[in-house]
């Protein structure tokens, strides 16, 4: 059983690394703000194609074959 100290610990450290995530969605926020109102990105298409470019990476050989089955989808 875990003693109340490390406990303590280890729900500050949990705390503390929310924090900084919930920071970095501000920033990330910010920084997509300026680039939609500075340099005319559509943030909704750049995210659905970070989204997709994440999913590619994921399939490595198999790349390929999706493509094939979004065509029959969309057909």
């Amino acid at each position: 059983m875990a003693t109340k100290e490390v406990v303590r610990e280890l729900v500050e450290k949990l705390t503390s690394i929310e924090n900084e995530m919930g920071l970095l969605r501000e920033t990330q926020k910010e920084i997509l703000t300026e680039y939609e109102e500075g340099h005319g990105v559509d943030v909704k298409a750049l995210k659905a194609a970070l989204r997709i470019a994440k999913i590619r990476s994921r399939l490595g050989d198999s790349t390929h074959e999706a493509d094939q089955m979004l065509e029959y989808i969309d057909e």
